[in-house]
């Protein structure tokens, strides 16, 4: 039943992930979670990231039927803050998502779910517990 539905999704969004493939989108987590599609990526850039969001809004502007976590690569932010001839790297900021935990965000920015301490040492002022976050709260990731 769940295969069928991924299916019915994946169909309805297929121009979403014609542009993430265009945007270069590095896709880590297609399935159905909590009933909806889960589209879990990291894009090149907050462009890319933006492009991603303008097709899912034209394919459904409600897009009930999804969740997109779409972050942008952590390697991205210095590079358009230098560029910007800023003195310092802006700070990544992620976005807690249901169903995230700091080791799955850790994974998604270091590629290491163990290195969630880093992050959860980086928001203590946020955070008491590292096994406690809230969708909508927002993390600092530190480089």
């Amino acid at each position: 039943m769940a295969d069928v539905r991924l299916e019915a999704l994946k169909l309805k969004y297929q121009p979403v992930f014609e542009e993430i493939e265009r945007r270069q989108v590095r896709l880590q987590n297609v399935h159905i979670e909590g009933g909806k599609l889960l589209i879990r990526g990291v894009a090149p850039s907050q462009e890319a990231k933006n492009r991603v969001w303008d097709a899912i809004k034209a394919v459904d502007p409600q897009y009930g039927d999804l969740t997109a976590d779409i972050t942008v690569a952590a390697q991205a932010e210095p590079a358009r803050a230098q560029a910007a001839g800023a003195t310092a790297p802006q700070p990544v900021v992620h976005t807690v998502q249901p169903g995230d935990t700091l080791s799955k965000i850790a994974r998604t920015y270091y590629g290491d779910a163990s290195q969630y301490t880093r992050i959860f040492e980086a928001n203590r002022d946020k955070l008491s517990s590292p096994d406690v976050i809230r969708p909508g709260q927002k993390l600092v990731i530190p480089q």
